[in-house]
């Protein structure tokens, strides 16, 4: 984990985004400087049994490293069966996903619920730390609720446990991702334990990162929402001596050629055909402030295979880069 960490202190590293950062989405945050990325929340259940489609969520190449891959699961040895799993497939870090709020996980009694049980939580870190030489982060949030922050205390049993490091959240899991994230809990959390710390919430524009870090002392940041449509937030981060909360920002062309490589990977991994369909919600954050977006959105959304679509983006593109010259309405 030490050259791990080396690697990414003081920078941002890629979150974990359920029909998200998959493969496609991953090779494009690289591009921009992302040094480490997650792989989507993978059930250790699905990866015991072989199920094909959780299997699938493995996927990577050479330009992919190093890869975390998250794993939930409420069972001990279920989860350091699948820790040996993802080893074998080649990942280079494991994260467990202690922080999740959504009901199908919390359900299972994985994710943030497991932070009501921190001596089961206990119990899961150190069987996974013991399946496997990779190293082991756990990511929880600040605790279950308002009236139940326990996330130095989580913390502090995931480094006796033998995490390598510590990736937080600081909403509870009652608030899902509403409200304003507690940065001061980070800050908790880097002084409770010794081990790396990394915080993740409301890192929207690169001076987030900057405040972040500053008021924290956290090792890195991970960047969530605020990489969808925005993969070069990234650039502006790593590199911000360099780039400001504006100037990080893509010309027309760059923005344009991104979403071209993003749809070209896409549709490699998944096919053109069911690309077509999760490619959209991209390609809806990919235009998002640009002016007339809500026009081509909606026009973009009535399109029925993925040479319609290009065919508007390419003239939506047109019309950006000529309404400075009179053109006012995508029409």
């Amino acid at each position: 984990m030490t050259k791990i960490i080396t690697l990414i202190k003081g920078k941002a590293v890629l979150a974990p985004l359920a029909g998200i950062s998959n493969l496609a989405f991953r090779i494009v945050a690289r591009s921009f400087g992302c040094p480490l990325a997650f792989t989507e929340m993978i059930s250790a259940n699905g990866l015991v049994r072989d199920s094909r489609r959780t299997l699938d969520y493995l996927k990577s190449s050479g330009d992919d490293k190093p890869l975390g891959v998250q794993i939930f699961g409420a069972n001990p040895a279920t989860m350091a069966q699948a820790a040996k799993i993802v080893a074998e497939s080649g990942g280079d870090l494991i994260d467990i996903n202690m922080g999740c709020p959504v009901r199908k996980v919390v359900k299972t009694g994985s994710g943030a619920v497991l932070m009501k049980d921190p001596v089961l939580a206990g119990h899961i870190i150190e069987s996974v730390v013991k399946a496997t030489n990779l190293p082991v982060t756990v990511k929880i949030r600040s605790g279950w609720s308002s009236n139940s922050i326990n996330a130095q205390e989580l913390s502090r049993i995931a480094q006796m446990a033998g995490a390598a490091a510590i990736i937080i959240h600081p909403r509870t899991a009652d608030q899902g991702f509403s409200g304003k994230a507690n940065w001061q809990i980070i800050a908790q959390v880097k002084n409770a334990v010794k081990i790396p710390v990394i915080g993740n919430g409301d890192i929207l524009q690169p001076s987030d990162a900057v405040k972040m870090m500053t008021a924290t002392g956290c090792d890195a940041v991970m960047v969530g929402r605020g990489a969808l449509g925005n993969p070069w937030i990234f650039r502006g981060i790593n590199e911000r001596p360099a780039y400001g909360d504006d100037k990080y920002l893509p010309d027309l062309d760059e923005r344009l050629k991104i979403i071209n490589i993003h749809w070209e990977n896409e549709a490699e991994l998944v096919g053109r055909k069911l690309a077509t369909k999760t490619f959209r919600k991209h390609l809806l954050w990919y235009t998002r402030g640009l002016k007339n977006s809500a026009q081509f959105r909606k026009t973009a959304g009535s399109c029925r295979d993925a040479d319609s679509i290009f065919y508007e983006l390419d003239r939506y593109f047109n019309f950006l880069r000529n309404s400075s010259s009179g053109e006012t309405e995508y029409k």
